[in-house]
Parts: structure tokens; sequence; C-alpha cells
């Protein structure tokens, strides 16, 4: 058996015995090193890479957001966006679909976490969906779904981890992604709209003009995080790693200071939860690196673009298999693993083509939203199951139509790259 199948057999063994990822990659890289270096005489190199994969400045950002996101899931924030939003179109036909849609874009905005917005926009939301004529199976699909967009609005932990890896620009991986997110949204506010429509459901009561001016007085504080961080990155005020760090401290003084929901006991708990997160996520980073630098000595990436015949392809062959290729892993295995996996693998081929890293960032932020709602694996269903309490059946029954709405835009993406670059390259002189 050649070094790559025994890389890959092992892999597929050691998570089918429940062994967490991290167990997995490190154990098919061992291998890997072993057979490439007759033993492990020379592992201080390996170690080496593992430290490098951590190194880069702009991991940083990663915990920062994700504190930033636990913060603002634990008070506020994400209620007094909801009622916002809720104010001004939730009485319009579809209004409230289109309200949970625009709510967990704008959180994702917020938070940059696909879970933490499924958990802040869906739990109070889900209940009203249903009392006002939804069907279950379209609320949870539309939920899971629209959360899925937080991907792609900045902040975006999936966009940093590729930034670090491809070594690309994470400022213009931001501001790149936010067009595509708002399509996703305009296309899941039409399905929501016709939706309505053909089902009937009737609509929630017209909000007073007394009650928005006091949702949108309400809301002007939470609505700072998106500013901070598209506004102060393209102004060239923050990088990604500081605006993460100001949202913290913006996230501290929202919660604690001003909504006053949050003691200084409740956020070292937050502080404890996000420190055990942050340390898996670097775990794997590190897994992830000494992988890649086992396969790309070895060639296995140039070998394996040989086997497909993916080494003589041109653009729109490559974006394609590309997207295929993150799809198909991202419906199996968690959206940080596939990234550390296979963006090594297909980057000497980006690279021969001369595509744009950022292009092609944003169509693989993309088909980790795809993942992250289509079943089996796709991490959203699993905590909109654990959240709602709804058998799994019940969570994917209505997932088709935003399924294939999200896989619309990955092909216009790859057909009109400016869609996302335009934004980028106005931003940037480009």
């Amino acid at each position: 058996m050649d070094m790559t199948s025994l890389m890959l057999l092992s892999m597929v063994v050691l998570l089918l015995l429940g062994f967490p990822m991290m167990v997995p990659m490190m154990v098919a890289t061992l291998i890997g090193f072993y057979i490439q270096f007759d033993g492990f005489d020379n592992s201080r190199f390996m170690i080496q890479q593992m430290f490098a994969g951590i190194r880069p400045a702009s991991l940083i950002a990663v915990p920062m957001f994700i504190l930033a996101a636990d913060i603002m899931t634990k008070g506020r924030s994400a209620t007094k966006l909801i009622d916002m939003v809720m104010a001004y179109i939730g009485h319009y036909k579809g209004g409230l679909a289109v309200s949970t849609a625009t709510a967990c874009t704008m959180f994702g905005a917020v938070s940059g976490s696909t879970q933490a917005t499924v958990v802040a926009v869906g739990s109070p939301l889900h209940p009203k969906l249903v009392q006002n004529g939804y069907k279950d199976s379209f609320s949870l699909s539309l939920i899971i779904s629209a959360s899925g967009i937080a991907l792609l609005i900045p902040p975006s932990i999936g966009m940093i981890i590729y930034g670090g890896i491809a070594q690309t620009s994470i400022s213009e991986l931001f501001i790149a992604g936010i067009v595509p997110g708002l399509l996703i949204l305009v296309l899941f506010s039409i399905y929501s709209v016709f939706f309505a429509i053909k089902e009937e459901v009737p609509t929630v009561p017209k909000a007073s003009l007394a009650e928005r001016l006091k949702a949108t007085r309400d809301a002007i504080w939470p609505l700072g995080f998106p500013l901070i961080i598209v506004f102060g990155i393209y102004g060239g005020i923050f990088s990604p790693t500081e605006a993460a760090s100001v949202c913290v401290l913006y996230a501290l003084l929202l919660e604690v200071v001003v909504f006053r929901e949050l003691k200084v006991k409740d956020v070292l708990d937050i502080a404890k939860s996000t420190g055990l997160i942050t340390a898996v996520v670097f775990i794997l980073v590190a897994a992830g690196a000494a992988f890649s630098w086992v396969i790309s000595f070895a060639q296995i990436p140039q070998a394996i673009m040989a086997g497909l015949g993916l080494n003589e392809t041109n653009e729109l062959g490559l974006l394609l298999a590309i997207s295929i290729a993150f799809f198909v892993g991202c419906m199996f295995v968690d959206s940080i693993v596939v990234i550390l996996i296979m963006v090594p693998i297909f980057l000497p081929e980006i690279e021969r083509l001369e595509l744009d890293k950022v292009l092609v960032g944003v169509i693989i932020t993309l088909q980790v939203a795809i993942g992250a709602v289509t079943p089996p694996f796709g991490c959203n269903i699993f905590t909109a199951v654990a959240v709602f309490r709804r058998r799994y059946v019940d969570v994917v029954r209505g997932s088709l139509p935003f399924v294939l709405l999200l896989v619309l835009v990955s092909g216009l993406l790859i057909l009109f790259p400016q869609i996302a670059l335009f934004l980028r390259d106005l931003a940037f002189g480009k």
C-alpha cells in the first residue's frame, strides 16, 4: 500500500472509531513522516512546522472574534438587532421570514459564527415563525441556512484560516465576501416571500412609528460592530487582527457597562469557554500545518492533481473541481479541517493558473457555508437539533430549496467573478 492510501485509510478508520479530528490528522501525518524520512530521527522538523502553522499574527483574530461572539451571544445585542429588523419589515407578506434571514445576516456580521447565529437568532424567532403559520421544517431550514451567511459577511473565521494557509490578504477576503453574502440574503428573502404567498401565511401586526424609533435607538449600539469591522478595515484604520481586539473591547463595554447584562463572573466564564474552543482550533491548525508540510514534501498534491487530470485543466475546470471537493468534504468533516487539508492540495494549481486567491477564498468559504447546512454532518444541522430539540429529519426536511440557492450563487461566482471582486477592487484600488 502506498503512502497516500495508508494516510487516508488511517484517517478514515480513526474517524469511524470516534476519535476527535486532531487525532486522525496527527496519526496520518506521523505515518507520512515515517515513510518519507525512514523514521522519526528528524521529527524536530515536523514540530517546527506545527509551531509555524500557528505563528502567523493574523490568527490572533480567531480567539478575539470567538470571544466577542460569545460575549454578544450571552448578552442582549442579538435581541436588539432582531427587534429592529422586525419593527421595519415584519408586517409585510413573508416579512417574518425575511426578518429572520436579515437578523441572521446582521448577527453574522457581528459574531462571524454560524452556530452562534443559529442559537442567538433562532432561539427567539423559531417559535414566532411557527406561531405565525410557517411550517416547522421551513422555519428550521431558513434559520440554519441563513446563519451560514455569517461565514461570508465579515468577520469570518474560515476566511482567516484560509488567508493564513494561502498567504492572502484577510482584509481583501473580508471585503470580497460582503456582496455574495448580501446576494444570498436577497435570494432567501425572495424565496421566503413566495413561500408565504403560496402557503397563505398571515402577516404580523405593523409596528407603530414610536416602536420603530425605539427599536432603532436600542439597536444603534450593536450596529457599531459591523461598522468597526468593515469601515475600520476598509478605511485603513484597523487590520483584521486589530479590528477583532477592538470588537472584544466594544462587546465588553456594551454588555457590561451599557446594557449591564453581564457581570465580571460571567465574563470570566465566557473567557474560559473561548479558551477551550480556541485551543481546539489551534491544535487543528497546528496538525493541519504539519500534515500540509508532509504531503507537500512528498508531492502528493501534484500526484492527486495529475491523477484527476486537473494539472492540465483551465481556470473554470479548476474552480468547479474546488467547489465540488469542498462541498462534498464539508458534508462529512468540520469546515476548518477541510480547509486545512484541501487548500494545500489545490494551492499549487491555483498558483500555476494565477487565479485570484481572494476569489478562490470566497468560493471555498461559500462551499463551507453550504456544507454547514447539508446532510449528513452539517454543523448547523446538529446545532439546530440540540437547540430546538427536533429530530434530525425534521431539521433537514425543508433544506433543499435553500441549498439549491446557495449552489446557484456558487455558480454565479464562478461565471461572474466580479460579483465578489468589484468591491474589493474598489476598496483597495485594484
